[in-house]
């Protein structure tokens, strides 16, 4: 069967490093023919590595000519997803959109809505669904074995160094710019919950704030660049530890600079944002945040996330009537079950996939293509995402005003009921 073909939108880190390189791996699955992108120097970038002609290395889908390809892969900035995907849709593309659908409730829901009542596919990048580790953790859980689910708490840990360099220096360290840190980093933590527990989240309530990445938090003599000399040390958030020692190739290093040279890279944070101290880099996102919940079943469920971690993993404990799961996801992955009535611990094998987000960015791929071609039905749809970008609003909404939040009225109000 010849490759998909398909259009790259917004030829950045996840659709050059990921997308791109995947498809350049697996010429027989995947083909791109097309590139569309703001920047020329990732449009040429991308066209150079997919032998795309110039007149297919565009700014805007619409310069396109009808029919060019199968599908497109939409990895722009968050704020561009909605108008990205429906320019998409328009031009008669399934879709393979990268989470967050939207910056807002308002856009997630309008998106969702225009997606729906057609033939076109708008698969949502929810890798974890297609990791071999959480399709095994909701095997367990519909298989039954821990009796009825009584309380759940899970933890997105995210590794001190991943915090400055995506949240406190990166793209997304700006309310005012971007999708609120729990809607970008947690949506795919609230999908997973609801895809697992199959039933809605009732109420929740949310809680957090940004704590260390002020300016006046900043240690005596901190200098506004980590290479201006800064004498404070050891810190973990030394861009020059980070992306001259730490990561020498590969995400995030690529992030800052095309070029992996050392002088490349020193340079890059000398004179651009990765480089920034973090006390001064303006950041106003939470470096933390609590959310609890309230199942319909009447369970309840917390999530904890904060970018203070020494590893970066989410941790889930899980107990039921009948049974403890406790599991660790990221690096090394294990889940264990402790039966309450017999004391037994069983260690549950978690098959291994190579790849990013163990494994998650390959499967996603390769479930997306299979829709595309009516082999299977899609995985992870548009209509279902929409839940767990639902509640993450509502978590943010929540923690901003400070008050509880019935989902059932929070549906209704955004007409996502």
């Amino acid at each position: 069967m010849a490759p998909v073909t398909a259009i790259m939108v917004g030829a950045g880190q996840r659709g050059h490093h990921v997308f791109g390189s995947w498809a350049a791996d697996h010429p027989h699955d995947l083909h791109f023919v097309a590139v569309v992108d703001t920047d020329p120097v990732r449009r040429t970038r991308f066209a150079a590595v997919h032998d795309i002609p110039l007149e297919l290395q565009v700014d805007r889908i619409s310069a396109l000519p009808a029919g060019v390809a199968e599908a497109a892969f939409v990895a722009t900035p968050d704020r561009d997803h909605p108008e990205a995907t429906k320019a998409a849709l328009r031009n008669g593309y399934h879709v393979f959109l990268e989470k967050p659908i939207a910056s807002t409730v308002e856009a997630a829901v309008g998106l969702v809505r225009r997606a729906q009542g057609g033939d076109l596919i708008v698969h949502v990048g929810h890798v974890l669904r297609s990791t071999p580790f959480f399709l095994t953790l909701r095997d367990v859980l519909r298989g039954g074995r821990l009796g009825e689910v009584i309380t759940v708490l899970h933890r997105e840990n995210v590794a001190a160094w991943h915090m400055a360099h995506s949240f406190v220096r990166g793209n997304w360290a700006r309310t005012d710019e971007a999708s609120p840190m729990i809607v970008t980093k947690c949506s795919h933590d609230f999908d997973i919950l609801s895809w697992m527990l199959d039933e809605p989240i009732a109420r929740l309530w949310s809680y957090g704030s940004l704590i260390e990445f002020r300016p006046e938090r900043a240690p005596a003599g901190a200098t506004a660049r980590c290479t201006d000399g800064c004498p404070v040390t050891p810190c973990p958030y030394d861009a020059r530890h980070v992306y001259l020692n730490m990561h020498l190739t590969g995400w995030p290093v690529h992030v800052i600079t095309d070029d992996l040279t050392s002088e490349s890279r020193l340079e890059a944070l000398r004179t651009g944002p990765y480089g920034r101290c973090v006390y001064a880099a303006g950041s106003d996102v939470v470096d933390h945040q609590v959310v609890a919940m309230q199942l319909a079943s009447g369970a309840s469920a917390t999530l904890t996330m904060h970018g203070h971690s020494g590893r970066e993993e989410r941790t889930i404990r899980i107990d039921g009537s009948r049974g403890t799961l406790r599991a660790r996801f990221g690096g090394t992955e294990s889940i264990e079950i402790l039966d309450h009535a017999t004391g037994t611990l069983e260690v549950v094998p978690v098959p291994e996939l190579p790849g990013g987000h163990g494994g998650g960015d390959e499967g996603s791929i390769r479930e997306f293509l299979d829709a595309v071609r009516g082999r299977a039905p899609d995985t992870s749809p548009i209509a279902a995402a929409l839940e767990s970008h639902l509640v993450a609003f509502a978590a943010e909404e929540s923690r901003v005003s400070g008050e509880p939040i019935d989902m059932a009225a929070y549906r209704a109000e955004h007409d996502a009921g």
